[in-house]
């Protein structure tokens, strides 16, 4: 059994962001809203491994809000985004950093995104609620 690293640097948040989101394009319920909104791949998955960095080790390469756009795809899909969307992100999310790495920053990583999830999930339904 080969012995897995915990997330050092960018190139590793690289390979998590690349691995995880391969697998939401494929997903049946996920891969439409992902790939209905996202046209240029690439750069998407280079602005979320600045995010994720910025997260996990403190530096300062993110910039956007994630909270306004997901609010903008929620609105797009006539407010249908629902709790089961977000466990299935947070199921790819864990399953993907179970696969490839171990170690505290892993547990950040997988904490950072049940709170994520959590926050972002309210806030949907908040701003529905102004609508």
């Amino acid at each position: 059994m080969e012995t897995k690293k915990d997330i050092e640097n960018r190139v590793d948040v690289h390979l998590l962001v690349t691995t995880f989101y391969a697998k939401i394009r494929k997903d049946k319920v996920l891969g439409p809203i992902f790939n209905n909104k996202i046209t240029h791949w690439d750069a998407h998955l280079e602005h979320l491994t600045d995010f994720w960095e910025s997260s996990l080790f403190f530096v300062n390469t993110y910039r956007g809000n994630p909270l306004e756009k997901h609010v903008e795809v929620d609105n797009s899909m006539q407010n249908s985004i629902n709790e089961h969307h977000f466990g299935i992100w947070l199921n790819y999310w864990i399953q993907t950093l179970d696969e490839l790495f171990e170690g505290e920053k892993v547990n950040i990583a997988k904490n950072r995104a049940r709170k994520m999830g959590t926050f972002i999930y309210l806030k949907l339904f908040e701003a529905r609620s102004k609508n």
